[in-house]
């Protein structure tokens, strides 16, 4: 279940000016897709703040100024005075899996252990109010999966994920948060965090001190699962976070699983939709590992946390090179123009646009995460007013 996440459509910057970096993602109108895009075009980040007034000019919009490299520096100064580490794309510590994606977080902000970031990797996530017997599959896969070696990410909502952190605290696991790295979030898991930042990993694309907005989490969820190797949905209703997040997963060729659960129990009904769409089952880690061709009698736990264990996790496969960046917005413009506030069936509009649907899927994904596309039960779309 799932398909070919596309590589980044252009070269690693490798020398770019990290402060440079933060100006080019911190401007106005620009996102991750539009920063890749943007330094795909001019060769390198220098290049694409030099070139943006213009870009703007052209596209209508005048006395556009990049972000002012003063407030730059004062998010840098802000990131060494939480302790935090800021990790460009393109540098060699930037996780693997997740440079892949064309809308690769082009700065990451960590608090703790960045090495957790080069080892294998499994998001868990699941339902905020979760049931007890939820809460113990939750632990019992993250503890198998730490065993082998493997580190978990999730998000430290409550539920399911702040319990998948607490099981792998010593084995490994990474949380991503929707605002800022130095900002807890719920307030109820602050001493979670504390732990996390002390034993675990922490990180966040977002500016230092951000309070996490309803439209964060989306771009959080794309993270979580863009670190990992697969998916694992515990508990989770038909319409939730956790969907989301196996969606991006899907849309990013990430293996998706779900638990199952009784019918009547609405906490298990996107688990079984996962499940009856194509997801694998799980009963318990072996299961996880097997989806991962990790044979569960070859699983153990590495000899201290920080080293990398001897696992080799399949990476997914390259596909085409993206859309130069006019034909991406060319693009965008189409479905926006086909999208009204009645929904449309995804694969309606994908027939009247008479376009690949992987570039009509991943065109409606990045509208969606830009806030300018819903989606509703059913495969259905519209656009937001």
């Amino acid at each position: 279940m799932g398909q070919t996440s596309k590589p980044t459509p252009h070269p690693t910057p490798l020398d770019d000016d990290p402060l440079d970096c933060l100006r080019l993602i911190r401007s106005r109108r620009v996102g991750a897709v539009t920063w890749h895009r943007l330094v795909g075009d001019h060769g390198s980040v220098a290049g694409a703040l030099a070139a943006l007034p213009d870009i703007a000019r052209a596209a209508g919009v005048e006395n556009y100024a990049p972000c002012p490299a003063e407030v730059a520096r004062h998010e840098l100064a802000a990131g060494r005075a939480a302790g935090a580490r800021l990790i460009c794309f393109g540098a060699p510590d930037y996780p693997e899996l997740l440079a892949e994606l064309p809308d690769a977080p082009p700065v990451l902000w960590v608090l703790g252990d960045a090495g957790h970031l080069s080892r294998p990797m499994v998001a868990m996530v699941g339902a905020r109010n979760a049931s007890s017997l939820g809460l113990r599959m939750a632990r019992r896969l993250a503890e198998g999966l730490g065993q082998a070696g493997i580190i978990t990410a999730s998000g430290l909502a409550r539920g399911i994920d702040a319990e998948v952190h607490r099981a792998t605290l010593e084995a490994g696991t990474v949380a991503v948060l929707a605002g800022g790295v130095d900002v807890p979030y719920p307030e109820e898991n602050a001493g979670l965090y504390a732990d996390l930042r002390a034993k675990g990993c922490v990180l966040s694309e977002q500016p230092m001190g951000m309070q996490p907005q309803a439209r964060h989490f989306p771009l959080r969820n794309r993270i979580i699962s863009g670190l990992a190797r697969a998916v694992v949905v515990v508990e989770a209703a038909v319409r939730s976070g956790s969907l989301l997040t196996a969606r991006a997963a899907l849309d990013q060729g990430r293996e998706v699983l779900a638990v199952p659960g009784h019918p009547f129990d609405a906490r298990a009904g996107g688990c079984n939709q996962l499940i009856r769409d194509g997801a694998t089952l799980v009963r318990g880690p072996a299961d996880v590992l097997e989806a991962l061709d990790i044979p569960a009698r070859d699983a153990v736990l590495p000899q201290r946390v920080g080293a990398a264990p001897a696992l080799a996790i399949p990476m997914p496969a390259a596909g085409p090179p993206p859309m130069p960046l006019a034909d991406h917005a060319a693009l965008h413009a189409q479905i926006l123009a086909r999208l009204g506030p009645s929904p449309l069936a995804e694969d309606q509009l994908i027939r009247d646009l008479s376009l690949p649907p992987a570039a009509v899927t991943a065109g409606l994904v990045t509208l969606e995460l830009e806030g300018r596309v819903l989606r509703a039960a059913g495969g259905m779309v519209a656009r937001a007013e």
